[in-house]
């Protein structure tokens, strides 16, 4: 596999920000408004694009409703072992 290494020479304006370089910013997706993470490792920042994911929170009642819905019998439970055992 073939590493391709980009590298460009940015200016920090006074308030600390850097303009990456469009033709960067098409090849890593990174739209106007798009996250990306910056880490800092050995002396060195590494810029990447950042994947948002959406959290959605359940209660507990949610949850609980949930729990009884999937639970099994005690005639599927037993078949479902007597399958697993058999194979």
């Amino acid at each position: 596999m073939r590493r391709i290494v980009v590298r460009e020479t940015l200016i920090v304006s006074g308030r600390g920000q850097i303009t990456l370089p469009a033709s960067m910013r098409k090849h890593l997706g990174i739209a106007p408004g798009s996250a990306v993470i910056v880490e800092e490792r050995d002396g060195e920042l590494m810029v990447k694009p950042a994947a948002i994911v959406e959290i959605d929170t359940y209660s507990d009642a949610q949850i609980a409703e949930w729990d009884r819905e999937d639970a099994l019998s005690a005639d599927e439970r037993r078949r479902i072992l007597a399958r697993l055992q058999t194979v």
